[in-house]
């Protein structure tokens, strides 16, 4: 029997799939890795040579965790703001995409950097939160003007993508060939070698800089037409044929991302355009099973509701990992129960008690209805 999606706009599988996202990196790669050196099972270790970032060409489902992100804010967008763009209010709408956008910026810059001022030289001004602020401000402003015709949305993805692909096809730093893709010769290290104050984070790039924002906007808006189709009545599309809707745009774009990628690659630190169509592909069969299995079938609300704890405050959930020490806790509580134990028994009982710590403190704020809304 069909368990019917919860009468409110907000879905709770847009939530768990951003807390899955988030879980790998605040203790679910620590607890994995425990495990596989307390068991020594090998599909664990499969699993660990996964998670970590691939150096310049290729994917990994590491790399998928940034991407994904940006993919999920723009799902949420037609859910946040269209009942405001029907009522009229278009400027309060736009004051508040831009005000979030740069609120994301300073957070990103206050991440790296903390609180001092280290003198701009010293300063990483590129960031994770930078990123998802600035592309996820530009995709939604592209949603406020053209929402009613999502033609145009996608030819704005068009747009941005092979506007990026034409500038790193041609473009290129001095003394390289056009077309260069290597991290001295590319044209978006040398714009940011150029544009982007402060300190690069790999010295003659940064993974987070300027121009590859560009690329960025194609991930949200995909999340965004993802929203729309989400988002439209059951009278006219029944939740499961959003599913399947879901399973086939991702199958499309994982075959078009991936026949791109041979004339220019998957590549994370430049986020080309196929990286973009290749990591919301996934994106999209991610979302697709996680709106099936818990919003359609209701069979994992549960499991649901553990991911959503994360996914609900992420962005405070995200910045509270640089400023807060949940491992001297988790010592605290569980250190001495560790010591009763082997070594590899020892791991396993620490790196899953901080997660636990970490989790508690995520559902505290939830309970008490704390969010850090920008």
């Amino acid at each position: 029997m069909e368990t019917p999606a919860p009468k409110s706009e907000r879905l709770l599988s847009l939530d768990a799939l951003r807390g899955f996202d988030l879980f790998w990196i605040v203790g679910g790669h620590g607890i994995l890795l425990a495990l596989f050196k307390l068991t020594e099972w090998g599909w664990l270790g499969a699993i660990d040579s996964q998670l970590k970032h691939v150096e310049w060409h290729g994917f990994l489902p590491y790399d998928l965790i940034f991407p994904l992100f940006l993919f999920l804010a723009g799902v949420s967008t037609p859910y946040s703001l269209a009942r405001r763009l029907t009522e009229g209010a278009r400027g309060e709408v736009i004051r508040k995409v831009i005000q979030r956008g740069l609120i994301l910026v300073l957070l990103g810059i206050i991440y790296n950097n903390g609180l001092q001022w280290k003198g701009l030289e010293n300063m990483r001004l590129g960031s994770v939160l930078g990123r998802i602020g600035l592309a996820g401000m530009f995709a939604q402003l592209i949603f406020v003007f053209n929402y009613q015709t999502q033609k145009r949305l996608w030819a704005w993805l068009a747009v941005v993508l092979l506007g990026y692909w034409a500038l790193l096809s041609f473009g290129h730093a001095p003394g390289f060939a056009p077309g260069d893709l290597t991290m001295e010769g590319n044209f978006a290290s040398y714009v940011d070698r150029l544009l982007l104050l402060g300190k690069l984070h790999k010295g003659i790039h940064d993974p987070e800089g300027l121009l590859a924002i560009l690329p960025a906007i194609g991930n949200a808006l995909l999340g965004i037409l993802a929203g729309l189709w989400l988002r439209r009545p059951a009278e006219e599309i029944s939740a499961d044929r959003k599913a399947a809707g879901l399973v086939i745009a991702g199958v499309a774009l994982l075959a078009v991302g991936g026949l791109w990628s041979f004339v220019f690659p998957l590549n994370k630190n430049l986020w080309t355009s196929s990286f973009v169509l290749w990591t919301c592909g996934w994106a999209s069969l991610l979302l697709a099973l996680f709106y099936w299995i818990i919003d359609v079938r209701g069979w994992a609300r549960g499991f649901g509701a553990f991911f959503a704890v994360i996914g609900m405050n992420s962005i405070l959930i995200y910045m509270s990992g640089k400023f807060i020490s949940f491992d001297f806790t988790g010592q605290a509580l569980f250190g001495g129960l560790a010591r009763a134990f082997p070594p590899a028994v020892a791991s396993a009982v620490l790196v899953t008690g901080i997660f636990a710590v970490k989790w508690l403190f995520f559902w505290f704020l939830k309970r008490q209805r704390i969010f850090l809304r920008v």
